[in-house]
C-alpha cells in the first residue's frame, strides 16, 4: 500500500506540472489572439476598398486596394491633425525625459527630506482622473493663453507620462553601482563629467524606453486633446469629432494611422527595451 502511495505521488506531481504548462500555453494563446485579431481585422479593412469594407460577407483577406487609405489621406483636416499629433508627441517626449530623468537620478543618488513622499506624489499624479481636471485645466489654459495650442496639450500629456519616465529611469539608475561614478571622480571627473562619460551610456536604453512610453501615451491620448483643442486638434481628437459622421472605411484607416506608428516605434527600439530590463535586473 505504501508503494502504491509513493507511485501515485510523482504521477500527481507530473499531472499538476502538465496542467500548469497547459494553463500557461492556453493563457498565452488567448492573450495573443486578444491582441493580434483586432490588429489583423484593422489591417484587412484598411487594405480593402471602401465597397469591400462596407459590404457583406467579409472575405477576411485584404485585397490590397488602397482606396480607403487614399480617401483618408485626402480627407479635409487629416494632414493638419496628423502634424499636430506628431508635434505634441515629440514635445511630450522631450519634456518627459527632460523632467523625468533628472528626477529618477536624484531619487537614486541623493537623500533628502521628503524623498519617499516625493515618490508617492509622482505616482499619485495618475490617481486623479483626467475628466475631473478637464474643466479647471481648460479655464487655466484660457487665462494664460495656452488653450488650443500644441504646447498646452503637450504639458498635459507630460503630466500623464512623467510617472512612467521617473519610475523607469529610477529603476535604471538603481541598477548602476555608484562606485562607477566614484571611480570617475577619483580620476579627475566632476559629477557632470562622470555622469556624461560613465552613467549616460548605460542608462541610454532606459531613457529610450521612457521616450517610447511618453510618445505612445501622447499619440493615443484622446480626452485632453478633445477638450483642450478646437482648431488645432490632434488625430485622435479629430477622429472622435468626426466619428458619427465619417464612413466606415475612414474609421478603419484612421485607426491604422494611430496604431501603426506606435508599433513601428516600439519595434524599432525593442533592443533598447530588452537592454533596459537587463541592466535593471543586474
Amino acid at each position: 500500500m505504501t508503494d502504491a502511495i509513493l507511485t501515485d505521488t510523482p504521477r500527481s506531481v507530473s499531472d499538476a506540472q502538465a496542467a500548469g504548462r497547459f494553463l500557461i500555453i492556453a493563457s498565452t494563446v488567448l492573450l495573443c489572439v486578444w491582441v493580434l485579431v483586432p490588429i489583423y481585422l484593422l489591417a484587412v479593412n484598411t487594405l480593402s476598398s471602401p465597397q469591400e469594407v462596407s459590404g457583406f460577407p467579409k472575405s477576411g483577406v485584404p485585397s490590397f486596394d488602397f482606396g480607403s487609405v487614399q480617401f483618408f489621406v485626402s480627407f479635409a483636416g487629416v494632414a493638419r491633425a496628423l502634424w499636430n499629433s506628431v508635434v505634441v508627441a515629440v514635445l511630450t517626449m522631450v519634456l518627459s525625459i527632460g523632467l523625468g530623468a533628472p528626477a529618477g537620478y536624484a531619487l537614486t543618488r541623493f537623500d533628502f527630506p521628503g524623498k519617499e513622499a516625493f515618490r508617492m506624489l509622482v505616482v499619485m499624479t495618475r490617481a486623479f482622473p483626467l475628466p475631473l481636471l478637464a474643466l479647471p485645466l481648460a479655464v487655466m489654459f484660457i487665462r494664460v493663453g495656452l488653450d488650443d495650442t500644441a504646447l498646452g496639450l503637450a504639458l498635459v500629456h507630460t503630466v500623464l507620462a512623467i510617472p512612467f519616465a521617473v519610475l523607469i529611469t529610477f529603476s535604471i539608475f538603481s541598477g548602476i553601482p555608484i562606485e562607477l561614478e566614484e571611480a570617475a571622480w577619483t580620476l579627475g571627473c566632476n559629477r557632470w563629467q562622470a555622469f556624461q562619460k560613465v552613467v549616460l551610456p548605460l542608462v541610454l536604453p532606459g531613457i529610450t524606453a521612457s521616450a517610447v512610453f511618453a510618445f505612445t501615451i501622447s499619440w493615443n491620448e484622446v480626452f485632453a486633446a478633445a477638450v483642450l483643442t478646437i482648431e488645432n486638434r490632434t488625430l485622435t481628437a479629430f477622429l472622435v469629432q468626426n466619428l458619427n459622421v465619417s464612413p466606415l472605411h475612414l474609421k478603419f484607416a484612421g485607426g491604422a494611422a494611430l496604431v501603426i506608428p506606435a508599433l513601428i516605434f516600439i519595434f524599432a527600439v525593442r533592443k533598447y527595451l530588452f537592454s533596459m530590463w537587463g541592466i535593471a535586473n543586474r
